[in-house]
């Protein structure tokens, strides 16, 4: 009987975190500076249920960011970037696209309370995806070679985070925003 009891609690505890890190990543999106009572809150936990599971602000923030990114991972990775690196690029924009619209005020959050060098951990697997097929386009003559893709990748990046912040403040519409950013990575890539 011990063992089940056991079993339901570590299910409910697993149910919990769940509950508390998606309600994180929804109330962080939203604003970076969500108290960790309004997660619990949102989450359907009191905050000391909340705290047994995450001791800190960070911690919770981290969690956040890192099932967020996990799930773009996913994303990302089932998209096809095989053939014209032009065509492959614009489909990985407009999936990476919606995750930094989606994911830009959880990652001001977690600016606010992590390493810098967690923050570029975590970028990393996308970065490399971008620096690959940049890479591909300028062997295959469609972007541009007087500039290394490292760089390029961080000038994408800038792109994509300055209009999500642009449409969070509210001067741009996500359909706008969607067709700026395309263009610009295309202008930049392709010189």
């Amino acid at each position: 009987m011990a063992a089940s009891t056991g079993g339901r609690r570590r299910a409910d505890a697993e149910r919990n975190i769940a509950r508390i890190v998606s309600a994180a990543r929804a109330r962080l999106s939203s604003d970076p500076n969500a108290k960790v009572e309004d997660i619990a809150k949102a989450a359907g936990v009191g905050r000391m249920t909340l705290y047994g599971h995450f001791r800190t602000r960070p911690e919770l923030v981290e969690a956040a960011l890192t099932d967020a990114l996990e799930a773009g991972e996913r994303t990302l990775s089932a998209i096809d970037l095989t053939g014209d690196a032009r065509e492959a690029m614009a489909r990985l924009l407009a999936s990476s696209w919606g995750l930094v619209a989606e994911s830009s005020a959880l990652l001001s959050a977690a600016e606010d309370v992590l390493p810098p060098e967690r923050i570029r951990d975590v970028h990393d697997a996308p970065a490399a995806r971008m620096a690959d097929l940049i890479r591909r386009g300028q062997e295959q003559g469609a972007f541009r070679t007087d500039m290394p893709a490292d760089w390029l990748v961080e000038v994408v990046h800038y792109i994509l985070h300055g209009a999500s912040g642009r449409l969070r403040q509210g001067h741009l519409t996500e359909q706008d925003a969607a067709e700026l950013v395309t263009k610009s990575i295309q202008s930049v890539l392709t010189g």
